[in-house]
């Protein structure tokens, strides 16, 4: 076993705030090894004597933080090897001292033997300049590596290390993200001590003019406007769980069930895909919205029927998406879509148990028709059912042409539908050849139909005159108008 690190806390600030054990401690040092020597203390314990050696010229060497850390640990536990080790940190070491939680993982490798021994939290101090009760929740976060993720807009928050302007900056803008610019924030420096500052600010001015250095941190008080909740996931799910309340929900959302439900994700769905052909941010952000509801209201049933909520939704997504991407979270490579592919498929095998399954298996029945008969073609073709090439495709679609036009002179509706039916499904089939695919094809050609009949219809009410006063060959010389003004 190696030599001991003992580790114990500055405190906050002066060295009035420094326990009496800690005190003891340093002064019965020979040598104390500093993160940093930047401490208001430290001054103090010079004067008295104490001998201090620093890591600052590591924080010169590198760019990453996580290196910094690293190589001060890796010092530490050379050091130890000789003899034992004092090693002081700001404030407490126990709160937002990365090289101690590395020191301790060692600790618990069984190679390093590390006694913390103790010191003031910044915390305790902060508390009190900023005047809240911990009691209430708080988040404590580090400014260095801070994510929107990690915070939690009805807490107290109170960011460490925001020691830099570069550090704020980056707090600032991730802060956000999940704030409005205008809430207001408090920057407090050497809490509790004799050269305590406190400055409350608009998250805007966050990096705007104030002196930072290592005992600076930033409390973030909840957010308490309603309006500023809105971009908060539990906020959204409340929400529909207000709606079907049984006492004071709405009573049109607590009708409805998940068959009643099926035709509106449908028509959100088609809504989205306008908008996304529309190329309108604005408008896929609203139309997802709207789709994101329908899966929170049928979320929302199954949790009052007791049988899932939203949470085993999320849970088997994610269980999903992990267990079917092993190139990117697991040990499997994919260089291709068609190995991601290839992957997805053997997986979903192996989670249903090898049964065999039939070719057809798995093309849902209540989608549109055009989109059924394109996937029921790809799965027939994968087991080569199938034209050769688009050349056997075509003729066949000339074949049924021919067959249809025979029908119309039949006068037998039933006949008639069935064989433009399997001109359809030739088309379709074609169009696989060419890698278009039918829905998207024509969805196209609908735009273009609206855009050029609105353009048509719009000369005909500039003219004060009906359609009917119109002749066919009058009508598509608009027509033609259109198309020319299509290709200016």
């Amino acid at each position: 076993m190696t030599n001991q690190i003992t580790i114990v806390g500055l405190g906050a600030g002066d060295l009035n705030q420094m326990p009496l054990g800690v005190y003891r401690l340093l002064k019965q040092a020979k040598t104390v090894w500093l993160r940093t020597m930047e401490h208001p203390a430290v001054a103090e314990l010079k004067k008295e004597g104490i001998q201090f050696e620093s890591f600052d010229a590591i924080y010169e060497k590198h760019d990453r933080f996580e290196a910094v850390y690293d190589e001060i640990v890796a010092e530490l536990l050379e050091k130890a090897i000789h003899e034992p080790v004092i090693y002081a940190v700001p404030g407490h070491p126990m709160a937002a001292e990365k090289t101690v939680q590395l020191l301790l993982e060692r600790k618990r490798a069984g190679k390093a033997d590390v006694v913390i021994a103790g010191g003031q939290s910044f915390l305790d101090a902060l508390f009190t300049s900023v005047e809240i009760d911990p009691a209430d929740g708080f988040q404590l976060l580090d400014g260095t590596a801070l994510h929107r993720d990690d915070l939690h807009i009805f807490s107290h928050i109170i960011i460490a290390q925001v020691y830099d302007s570069l550090v704020a900056s980056d707090v600032k803008l991730t802060l956000m993200e999940k704030y409005p610019a205008e809430h207001e924030v408090t920057v407090v420096t050497a809490a509790g001590s004799e050269h305590e500052v406190i400055r409350t600010v608009p998250l805007y001015e966050l990096d705007h003019g104030m002196e930072l250095n290592n005992l600076t941190s930033v409390y973030v008080p909840p957010v308490q406007k309603e309006e500023n909740t809105y971009r908060e996931f539990s906020v959204l799910r409340g929400i529909i769980a207000r709606l079907r309340d049984p006492e004071n929900g709405c009573p049109w959302d607590l009708k409805q069930t998940h068959a009643s439900l099926k035709k509106y994700l449908l028509e959100e769905t088609y809504e989205l895909f306008e908008a996304i052909d529309n190329e309108d941010d604005g408008e896929v952000a609203a139309e997802l919205g709207d789709v994101l509801l329908q899966v929170l209201l049928h979320a929302q049933i199954g949790e009052d029927e007791g049988m899932f909520s939203i949470d085993d939704v999320i849970e088997s997504t994610s269980a999903k998406m992990i267990r079917r991407h092993p190139h990117v979270f697991g040990e499997a490579t994919a260089e291709t879509a068609e190995d991601v592919k290839a992957n997805w498929q053997e997986i979903k095998a192996a989670e249903n148990g090898h049964k065999r399954e039939k070719v057809l298996d798995g093309i849902p029945k209540g989608q549109p028709a055009m989109m059924e008969a394109y996937d029921l073609q790809k799965k027939a073709a994968k087991t080569g059912f199938d034209w050769p090439d688009a050349a056997g495709a075509i003729a066949k679609v000339k074949e049924e042409w021919a067959e249809f036009l025979v029908e119309t002179e039949s006068g037998q509706p039933d006949k008639l539908r069935e064989e433009f039916g399997d001109v359809l499904f030739t088309l379709i089939n074609v169009a696989r050849f060419y890698d278009i695919h039918p829905e998207e094809a024509l969805e196209a050609i609908n735009r273009k139909f609206r855009r050029r009949f609105s353009f048509v219809e719009e000369r005909v009410l500039e003219s004060g005159r009906r359609f009917s006063d119109f002749t066919l060959h009058e009508l598509d010389s608009f027509w033609d108008l259109a198309k020319q003004e299509e290709r200016k």
